[in-house]
């Protein structure tokens, strides 16, 4: 018998992309999570013959704010839909002079710097600690840094996301504190998207879109609305673009994850079963039904 598995790509969409172009058999689905309302429906199809689920981060109409997603509910429907990897679409601000606006960074590092948001799906009744170390799957990475390379987008491999609460921008002094801390980009989304993700067993990367220079650059005040906009449009044209060219090279049969992201849990439950909330439990059969329902 192979153990080769057929992936499920997941698709979250930051700001400017609310669709997937292309898809076969396309259906917007609604799916129940006992963590609470999603962000919208999914939207479920084929590309290339390559099974994929989008959602919309922030709604179709751009409706929920960074701090009132439900990250918990978003990463338990895509994972009640089928998704094995996740390509997480982020739009930021640089705070690297290297990156100006227009250029994609595959992300690697995180500093996570929200703190109104509910950060785990474990809680009193079954706690479990998972690995943070290396925060995105290499493997989808290296996909996204390819697929870049081809469509000659410029782009960097490797960099830190500093993601801040928001909903407001930074002031000039933390934007000159996050770059002595070495971050090269700063949003409002990816914690605790990322953390979820890595409980819920799926592989994860980030690709950042770049809109303009965080507060920092003596130019960022000469920068008007009207410039930030045609950028995220054409940003968008290009994560299309990049999402297309993706997910038929993520589609093919797979064995485990190299680095493990598919059994983060493997020794992450600490609370032993005789411990267990029943009704957390419950809440977790999508998310951690791998390893609870183990005789």
């Amino acid at each position: 018998m192979s153990d080769l598995i057929e992936p499920v790509i997941g698709v979250i969409g930051g700001s400017g992309l609310y669709d997937i172009d292309g898809l076969e058999d396309r259906q917007w689905r609604r799916i129940e999570s006992p963590w609470g309302e999603p962000s919208d429906e999914v939207l479920t199809g084929r590309l290339d013959g390559v099974r994929c689920v989008f959602l919309p981060r922030h709604g179709r109409g751009h409706r929920v704010p960074p701090s009132e997603l439900n990250y918990r509910a978003n990463i338990d429907v895509l994972k009640r839909a089928g998704v094995t990897e996740v390509l997480s679409i982020s739009a930021v601000g640089s705070l690297n002079g290297d990156l100006p606006p227009g250029h994609f960074v595959v992300v690697d590092q995180f500093i996570d710097r929200s703190f109104a948001r509910k950060k785990s799906f474990f809680e009193t009744g079954l706690v479990a600690h998972v690995s943070m170390a290396h925060p995105v799957c290499a493997r989808l990475g290296d996909a996204a840094e390819a697929a870049l390379r081809d469509l000659q987008i410029p782009h960097k491999r490797g960099g830190t996301y500093l993601v801040m609460e928001g909903p407001q921008f930074s002031t000039k002094a933390e934007s000159e504190l996050y770059r002595a801390w070495g971050c090269d980009v700063i949003g409002m989304t990816n914690m605790p998207e990322a953390k979820l993700a890595r409980e819920a067993e799926l592989c994860y990367a980030t690709v950042a879109m770049v809109t303009d220079f965080d507060c920092w650059h003596p130019d960022h005040d000469h920068v008007t609305v009207d410039a930030v906009i045609k950028v995220m449009q054409a940003n968008a044209d290009k994560a299309k673009a990049l999402v297309k060219a993706v997910i038929p090279a993520l589609g093919k049969p797979r064995g485990p994850c190299p680095q493990g992201c598919d059994r983060a849990l493997e020794m992450a439950l600490i609370t032993p079963p005789e411990k267990r909330d029943p009704a957390l439990v419950a809440k977790l059969d999508a998310v951690a039904g791998r390893v609870l329902n183990r005789a």
